[in-house]
């Protein structure tokens, strides 16, 4: 993982942006995959859109990533507020939310390489050019980082996560069906590896594996 030595407002400033990013278009393509397949709920509640306004959740998009900044943990991650899905729309209900669900890590690779795109630019921009050059280089690598981040901890095989999702749609169906049933215990679950550190053991090689390949293919 990259390091970033900037001030903490400098940090603040430039992580902004590309976290709004990832968690919005995150939740947008988890909504328009399945108003493809057949769920239009997020459209009409008028979830797909990039105003982060209709996604803020109070404590993910902003308590959980503020404090992660100010204890300088090394990484940053935050949530918004989940987009509805009625599966009962959906053309075929169980592969169409294995879908829906792998949408929205999607969407956090591709904005990983677009950040990785916009870090090189600043990388490429004459020296006179530096009061935005260097700007644009720590948004794109910060960019990189919190969507490898969000990408590799939404696929964590638990419910309600989405990879928890996808591992129910995709196991044969009594397992399948068991593991579903955590779902009312998952956030605890979950909670209770961030705060022992389990989490980060597990995800943390990947999400350095990741963050280093985005940064191998744009040369940075």
């Amino acid at each position: 993982m990259p390091d970033l030595y900037l001030p903490l407002p400098q940090l603040i400033a430039v992580s902004i942006l590309p976290l709004l990013f990832a968690i919005t278009v995150h939740e947008v393509a988890h909504g328009w995959v399945a108003m493809h397949l057949g769920d239009p709920t997020a459209q009409r509640l008028g979830r797909l859109t990039l105003n982060p306004l209709k996604h803020i959740d109070p404590l993910g998009t902003i308590l959980i990533p503020a404090l992660l900044l100010l204890l300088k943990t090394g990484f940053v991650f935050g949530w918004a507020k989940p987009v509805p899905v009625t599966w009962e729309n959906l053309r075929r209900p169980k592969r169409d939310m294995v879908l829906v669900a792998a949408a929205g890590p999607g969407a956090n690779l591709l904005m990983a390489l677009i950040w990785g795109a916009v870090a090189k630019l600043g990388t490429l921009l004459p020296e006179p050019a530096a009061w935005v050059a260097e700007p644009l280089k720590y948004m794109g690598v910060i960019g990189i980082m919190i969507n490898i981040v969000l990408m590799v901890f939404n696929l964590f095989p638990l419910p309600p996560l989405d990879g928890g999702r996808v591992a129910v749609g995709l196991l044969p169906g009594p397992w399948g069906w068991r593991l579903s049933r955590l779902e009312p215990f998952g956030f605890f679950i979950i909670l209770a590896l961030m705060i022992t550190g389990l989490l980060w053991v597990v995800i943390e090689p990947l999400v350095r594996g990741g963050v280093s390949l985005v940064l191998f293919l744009f040369g940075l």
